[in-house]
């Protein structure tokens, strides 16, 4: 799978709920040019939530097809992203564009990419980008050591993202959260 530089996107779900957040950076080679960009937004009657790292215009050019398809299959997340993906594979245009998402629903959390890849993570957990490990790492700590009582889906990406940001140089701390 390749990764994506110049962004995180986490998504967790929690005791019933699931965040999804994304860092607001943009970088166009070593210089940021952007601090508050929006890289996670609600599709399909706001029931699905993407998030998208790589090529803004790549990626906002598969956010509408995935609502397309979404459209098509009544709103089946599994479904419309097997399609999307099988498209993305096989289609001569598509298969140049250069991004990856991720999708959740009230039951699903998928990762979709160019490569044929739809994947719904074990833990609960999935992150992209070049700040996604250290994302991921952070979620998976949390949840798996920390004493979660007074938590919920949002801080724990609100406290793993802030992590990223502190490590990886194209992650910084303006978040985008969307919650479902």
């Amino acid at each position: 799978m390749t990764q994506m530089h110049g962004t995180t996107i986490l998504a967790v779900r929690y005791n019933g709920k699931v965040a999804v957040a994304g860092d607001g950076q943009v970088t166009l080679n070593n210089s940021v040019v952007k601090h508050n960009a929006k890289k996670v937004r609600r599709i399909y009657n706001d029931r699905i939530v993407v998030g998208f790292a790589g090529a803004t215009a790549d990626a906002l050019n598969l956010t509408e097809r995935l609502e397309g398809k979404l459209e098509r299959y009544n709103g089946n997340l599994i479904r419309a992203a097997v399609e999307l993906a099988r498209d993305w594979r096989t289609d001569k245009y598509l298969r140049r564009l250069e991004a990856m998402m991720i999708a959740v629903d009230a039951e699903q959390m998928l990762l979709i990419s160019g490569n044929g890849d739809v994947i719904e993570p074990d833990e609960g957990v999935i992150a992209i980008g070049s700040g996604g490990v250290a994302a991921h790492s952070a979620a998976v700590a949390l949840l798996n050591h920390a004493d979660l009582k007074n938590f919920d889906a949002r801080r724990i990406v609100e406290a793993a993202m802030a992590i990223a940001g502190s490590i990886c140089i194209y992650t910084n701390n303006s978040v985008t959260i969307e919650e479902l």
